[in-house]
């Protein structure tokens, strides 16, 4: 599809391992797992699980003790990533006159505001407590972030949150991308943030018997896509944001540009709610490349949404076989949920950032752990160890929901940097 280019003049994050940008790409590049045990006192049956948090994460530092008081960690998170990318992308917080009334937010949550909801309970069912605070709905209500977002940046266009379980901040960038490119917004704001340690929420993922396991010392090498010894998926919280552009606004402010966002592609395999099936990723992957103008053979390197899931990986691997053809065992593959955990909202705009950092500094972050090949996840170049110094064209990068959305989205290296 033609339309005005899209650049990406802004990338913030909290990511489990604390600190910026260089730090986050240089940790994933050293193989450096962020995944911890994670043990709670709840009863009657505490936590005791694989997570990757945030604990160097100060709200009140971040944001201020007002502004982190009226807002769930899950929006303390977003709001500190899009302050990040907003400042990265060298814009000031405080407009002049009007000129933000078109300027929009699109955000990705599958859990929003989960934590004040439990302690809601708790203070009910457990505390004794007769009545809840004033801001409860507030506090829980999934468009907390962008809407906080949108006011405290006095954004005046769209303001809208998709929740598509771990689709959903892929498919918000994705949607900010085509109101950017199609000339309603001259910036949009897009991203994700989740914080799915709630005991209700942790207990659930348990129940599905898709979580990897282990203990204090085997925590950290406990997700292992593609590998034939995987045991499953390890949560993460965190936020990460994007700045998105219309090209000739960004030449004309003499903003840095990190890369640009050329296509997203948007499916849904209307088959089975929680079984992936490899027709409706093909489809994602065939309508981005098209929405792109780029052929498989133009992809120099794939993120993959790999969970580490029996289920999961083989169908994914499958698709890009389909896909990508005899490309396919020369295509640079690598999932840094081994690294990072599964932010289940956040994922896709975590992933995205990293997409993004892989093709501006031609360096790939490995998929950790990944000591024997499962053979059904065979034919594709699994990258196990960084790669540094490549040369790098163009990349996708792919979130597959329970739900059986999918949404991938493909980017290119800047060539004509201003």
């Amino acid at each position: 599809m033609t339309g005005r280019r899209v650049a990406i003049t802004g990338l913030g994050l909290v990511s489990p391992y604390g600190g910026n940008l260089a730090d986050f790409h240089a940790r994933l590049l050293a193989g450096e797992s962020a995944i911890r045990l994670l043990r709670t006192d709840d009863l009657p049956r505490p936590l005791n699980m694989p997570f990757a948090a945030c604990p160097g994460f100060d709200a009140e530092a971040s944001l201020g003790r007002p502004l982190a008081g009226v807002l769930d960690r899950f929006a303390q998170l977003g709001l500190a990533a899009a302050f990040a990318a907003w400042d990265d992308a060298g814009l000031p917080r405080t407009p002049q006159a009007n000129e933000r009334e078109r300027w929009g937010v699109a955000w990705g949550t599958a859990l929003g505001g989960t934590m004040a909801y439990e302690k809601g309970y708790r203070d009910l069912w457990q505390n004794g407590r007769e009545r809840l605070s004033p801001l409860s709905v507030v506090l829980g209500m999934n468009n907390a972030a962008n809407a906080q977002i949108s006011i405290q940046l006095r954004l005046g266009g769209v303001s809208m949150s998709h929740t598509v379980a771990c689709a959903s901040s892929s498919i918000a960038i994705g949607e900010a991308f085509r109101r950017v490119r199609s000339g309603e917004a001259p910036i949009m704001l897009a991203g994700g943030s989740d914080t799915p340690q709630a005991y209700a929420v942790a207990r659930a993922w348990e129940a599905l018997r898709v979580l990897a396991s282990a203990d204090e010392a085997s925590a950290p090498a406990s997700c292992r896509p593609f590998a034939l010894d995987r045991g499953g998926l390890v949560l993460g919280e965190g936020g990460a944001a994007l700045v998105l552009e219309d090209w000739e606004h960004a030449v004309a402010r003499g903003a840095f540009i990190h890369g640009e966002l050329v296509g997203y592609g948007t499916t849904c395999d209307h088959s089975h709610l929680v079984r992936p099936a490899v027709a409706g990723q093909v489809r994602a992957l065939n309508a981005t490349l098209a929405d792109a103008g780029l052929t498989p053979a133009d992809i120099d390197y794939v993120n993959a949404h790999g969970t580490a899931t029996p289920e999961g990986d083989p169908v994914e691997i499958d698709a890009l076989r389909t896909v990508f053809g005899d490309h396919a065992k020369r295509l640079a593959v690598s999932a840094t949920k081994s690294l990072h955990g599964h932010l289940l909202g956040a994922a896709g705009a975590l992933e995205a950032i990293v997409t993004v950092l892989a093709l501006r500094d031609g360096a790939i972050a490995p998929t950790a752990h990944l000591k024997e090949l499962d053979p059904a996840c065979a034919g594709v170049d699994h990258v196990t160890e960084a790669r540094r110094n490549q040369s790098l064209r163009a990349a996708l990068t792919s979130s597959f929901a329970f739900g059986g959305s999918n949404a991938v989205l493909a980017f290119r290296t800047v060539a004509d940097q201003p």
